[in-house]
């Protein structure tokens, strides 16, 4: 679904500029250094409205979490949580994820949350999935040996195609579902999944 266009876009990020980073190249080998007093860098690739981003970063205050999202329609709204909930450890780039070894120096990001992302079903749009392996040697360009993507999905197929995909590419599969909610709800979910839980849909999880 394409997310409608804001009109007041501008003035509601204007009143967030507090959590958004304008310049993310120059902080590039240095985010836990300027962000002072946290232990580790976490990415969330597409955060959409943010619930998942605000109550992540709510529950491990001392992890960073930087948030990218090239759709400043749905990124203003989680940078409005963000804010509203009084977060102090979370930041947002208006990026894409193509971008993350500009962004983030080798072995800075210690975590990559990928979180129902975009199928592109067809066959001839697989190298736009965040899963495929332009992308993957992008995450280990800035992950450390031991690093770990955590990647959700409610395409089976999407998911099935991406097991296939990421361990070609130096990553070991562990804690594999399909059914991630099967007995009742695990971990913090996005507003998506919450509306899936809901309807009854499972949701596919594995960590890389």
């Amino acid at each position: 679904m394409r997310m409608r266009k804001k009109p007041n876009l501008v003035p509601r990020m204007e009143r967030c500029a507090a959590t958004l980073i304008t310049e993310p190249e120059a902080l590039r080998g240095h985010w836990l250094e300027h962000f002072p007093g946290h232990q580790a860098l976490h990415l969330e690739l597409g955060c959409g409205k943010g619930r998942f981003t605000a109550e992540t970063a709510a529950a491990e205050p001392d992890v960073l979490l930087i948030a990218v999202e090239k759709v400043p329609d749905a990124m203003v709204v989680a940078m409005e949580r963000a804010r509203d909930a009084g977060l102090h450890n979370v930041f947002f780039v208006d990026g894409d994820a193509a971008c993350l070894p500009d962004f983030f120096a080798p072995g800075e990001v210690d975590r990559i949350y990928i979180n129902f992302c975009d199928p592109w079903p067809k066959s001839n749009q697989k190298k736009r999935r965040l899963t495929h392996g332009n992308f993957l040697q992008l995450y280990r360009r800035v992950l450390p040996m031991g690093g770990e993507i955590h990647f959700k999905s409610d395409n089976d197929k999407l998911f099935e195609w991406s097991l296939e995909e990421i361990p070609q590419f130096g990553f070991r599969l562990s804690q594999v579902t399909r059914d991630l909610h099967a007995d009742g709800p695990v971990g913090v979910m996005t507003d998506y999944e919450a509306k899936f839980y809901q309807q009854g849909v499972t949701i596919n999880r594995c960590v890389a």
